[in-house]
């Protein structure tokens, strides 16, 4: 039996531990059919030996997107690899230390700046470097760009200018979506409930942050399975959701939807 995506090509970012969406999403990508790409920044060999533990190695290439050269020659590294995409995956989201743990009041723009950059201006920035690259079967352009969210649509404890940051993510897919469509390119955010991956280690008082899931989510919430979250970014990924975009699907155990 063919899976959702077979004969896809796909790039995933930030992918560094097992732990990881988008390394369960590039799992499943490859257990659904399709051919993976990853990119790594800084710590590449690290990616490497993540890449190995996939259903199939992966080729890892460097990216980092605060690089306007690596960004310009991203197109033809990954050409080096596979002719063309179907898919790309955002996973990617940094924020310094005084941005976060309730310093809110106190962080210097440059800390904001970067915090913005690197989370979701780069969401525009890596869609447009693999832009000559998303073609569809028939070699027209056409594809699918997933990135990941956390709820954005009220302030979070901690969370600070990461909160603000993916507020400008949510609306930059938007925009992506409305100005790619013409080209057959959807859009799409996963706004995932927390995960204790190597991205919430970084964020002060993630326990508290988390325990919010404990009592308030309808349904049961596992902070250590990233497994539902890949889902739906493999889904959006596939040609099930072929006149979706610009939309944030939830996978948070339906914490979105309730009140206190």
């Amino acid at each position: 039996m063919s899976g959702l995506l077979t004969g896809k090509r796909i790039l995933v970012t930030g992918v560094l531990l097992e732990s990881s969406i988008a390394f369960h999403t590039a799992k499943l990508a490859q257990e659904q059919g399709a051919e993976i790409i990853l990119t790594g920044f800084g710590r590449l060999s690290l990616v490497e030996r993540i890449a190995n533990r996939l259903p199939k190695p992966a080729p890892v290439i460097e990216l980092d997107v605060q690089n306007t050269e690596q960004l310009d020659s991203l197109a033809d590294r990954v050409r080096e690899h596979l002719p063309s995409l179907d898919g790309v995956v955002h996973s990617i989201g940094f924020a310094p230390q005084d941005a976060l743990g309730g310093n809110f009041l106190n962080t210097p723009w440059e800390s904001v700046g970067t915090a913005v950059q690197v989370s979701a201006y780069s969401l525009k920035s890596l869609t447009m470097a693999c832009l000559p690259l998303l073609r569809d079967a028939d070699g027209e352009p056409g594809g699918s760009v997933v990135g990941m969210d956390f709820d954005a649509s009220v302030a979070w404890p901690q969370y600070d200018w990461m909160g603000v940051a993916k507020a400008a993510l949510e609306s930059t897919s938007r925009y992506l979506a409305r100005d790619l469509g013409k080209q057959n390119i959807r859009v799409n955010l996963v706004s995932a409930g927390p995960i204790k991956s190597m991205a919430a280690k970084s964020i002060p008082g993630f326990a508290d942050l988390a325990g919010v899931w404990e009592t308030r989510a309808p349904l049961s919430w596992d902070l250590t399975d990233p497994e539902p979250a890949a889902r739906g970014v493999v889904a959006l990924l596939s040609d099930w959701f072929p006149k979706t975009t610009g939309e944030i699907v939830h996978v948070d155990g339906g914490l979105h939807a309730v009140g206190a």
